[in-house]
């Protein structure tokens, strides 16, 4: 049984949260009391419940994304059920503690909030110990002034120099190590405002002390870690850095392992190309934001754009290196027609990333995304993941449509099972947004849904309609 359980509802079971290892690897002495507990999104609720309770934790300390939001919620509730059932025997109800991006900047009369005893806002780890040090021995409150502001029951936390938080790779369990995806950092923040990301909040990059890093990372090799994600926003905005540990992990990266690094696709120079020309295939995946070619769009919403630049480099990234490429597009910016959209999605299929991933806009609560509401026309769903529903240039059945789209083109273009089909379905320019347009909503119109849909009985439909509409 552990005192303080800090646990989170991970997207999947494969994604483990450095979250959670990094509060525990700085609660100093208070760490062997502590525990964590991680549960997947699809896991029955009963199973979540029964694993906190046999722990008896004193603190309950919650780590929320847009993701869980409202798998926490009726995780709290059924666990208030059962804390406020009149049995002798019940566990008591602990201190609840909330803290990640998704919590930080709720109202307090959301349902969520209203459960927490308390809730931090921003990097938990060095308020969190402080809050620990308090309920556990007294500790004054006022030492939070070294590392954030008390706000009646919200701890505000100060950015801090990450040189002052201990490194949590060593928490890594073997199984993690040995089955699922090791998320790690190299720095935090992004200089860039785009105003959908809570990035935008807080625009200074902090860097955690390179030789360090790369010890840790040595020895997430040396126990034979295979998958690694960096979490960085802007992993090549320092070129130099960057350098230093892509050439790290291409000395010693072999397949089956891999290397995730999300990169500005305006920022390649030369050092940098020359290291990612030599990785092996399979060996490194990059994740390339483009959001939108259409400059108005771009400058709207605090985006830095050079659609030429851009597209230049997912040129070479196709061309010349073995990297597998995720692009991104999001639908619904302000002031983005069906048409543009259109437009962008043609221009990124042009240069051939290996997936092209499309979004939905989100207003994360506390982005600045929300100051385009009135101007724009936007209308966005209130509860998670706040997708946007309308905009007075996209209406609510072009988006509609669009996300249609975007499951059809997951399903059959970026899951690979249909590959053979792709050179008779999409021509290798030109319109390709429109001929896919038709295309998924002749298979929605068909199954009646765009999920659940049996393989073999989907790629009888792809190729009736290949027949059916062959390319000039």
């Amino acid at each position: 049984m552990a005192e303080i359980v800090l646990a989170t509802i991970n997207a999947k079971w494969i994604h483990p949260s450095l979250a959670l290892r990094l509060l525990q690897a700085n609660l100093g002495a208070l760490a062997e009391r502590s525990a964590i507990l991680e549960f997947a999104l699809r896991q029955p609720l009963e199973e979540k419940v029964s694993a906190i309770i046999a722990e008896r934790p004193k603190v309950l300390a919650l780590s929320v994304y847009i993701w869980n939001h409202e798998a926490t919620l009726a995780l709290l509730k059924a666990l208030e059920a059962y804390w406020s059932a009149d049995q002798k025997e019940l566990v008591p109800r602990p201190i609840i503690v909330l803290g990640g991006p998704e919590v930080s900047y709720l109202s307090d009369d959301a349902p969520l909030v209203q459960m927490a005893d308390w809730i931090v806002r921003g990097e938990g780890e060095l308020v969190f110990h402080s809050l620990m040090e308090h309920l556990f021995f007294g500790a004054p409150l006022d030492q939070l002034d070294r590392y954030g502001v008390r706000a009646d029951r919200w701890i505000l936390a100060h950015p801090v120099p990450l040189d002052l938080i201990r490194s949590a790779y060593h928490l890594y369990t073997d199984e993690d190590i040995n089955r699922k995806l090791i998320y790690v950092e190299a720095s935090r923040g992004c200089p860039f405002g785009c105003e959908f990301c809570l990035s935008s909040l807080d625009r200074r990059v902090r860097t955690f002390p390179l030789e360090t890093f790369l010890s840790d990372m040595e020895g997430l090799f040396a126990r034979g870690a295979k998958g690694f994600k960096f979490l960085d926003r802007t992993f090549n905005l320092d070129y130099e850095r960057a350098e230093k540990i892509l050439l790290f992990f291409l000395e010693r990266i072999e397949p089956p392992a891999y290397v995730h690094f999300e990169m500005v696709p305006s920022r390649f120079p030369d050092r940098l190309r020359d290291v990612l020309r030599q990785f092996p295939a399979g060996t490194l995946r990059l994740e390339v934001g483009i959001q939108t070619f259409t400059p108005e769009v771009a400058r709207r919403i605090g985006r830095p754009s050079n659609p030429e630049k851009e597209q230049e480099a997912l040129r070479f990234l196709r061309d010349e290196t073995n990297a597998i490429v995720h692009a991104d597009l999001i639908a619904g910016l302000p002031g983005e027609t069906l048409e543009s959209f259109a437009r962008s999605f043609n221009m990124l299929w042009a240069v051939r990333p290996t997936e092209i991933q499309l979004g939905i806009l989100k207003k994360l609560p506390g982005t600045p995304i929300a100051r385009h509401d009135g101007p724009f026309g936007m209308v966005f769903d209130e509860r998670p993941p706040y997708e946007v529903l309308e905009t007075a240039t996209l209406s609510r059945s072009e988006l509609d449509r669009v996300k249609n789209f975007a499951r059809f083109w997951e399903l059959i273009v970026n899951r690979g099972h249909f590959d053979d089909l792709i050179s008779r379905l999409l021509p290798e320019a030109g319109d390709v947004f429109s001929r896919f347009m038709e295309l998924s909503e002749e298979l929605l119109a068909r199954f009646g849904k765009n999920w659940g849909i049996d393989r073999a009985d989907l790629r009888e439909a792809l190729e009736t309609w290949c027949r059916n509409h062959p390319l000039a």
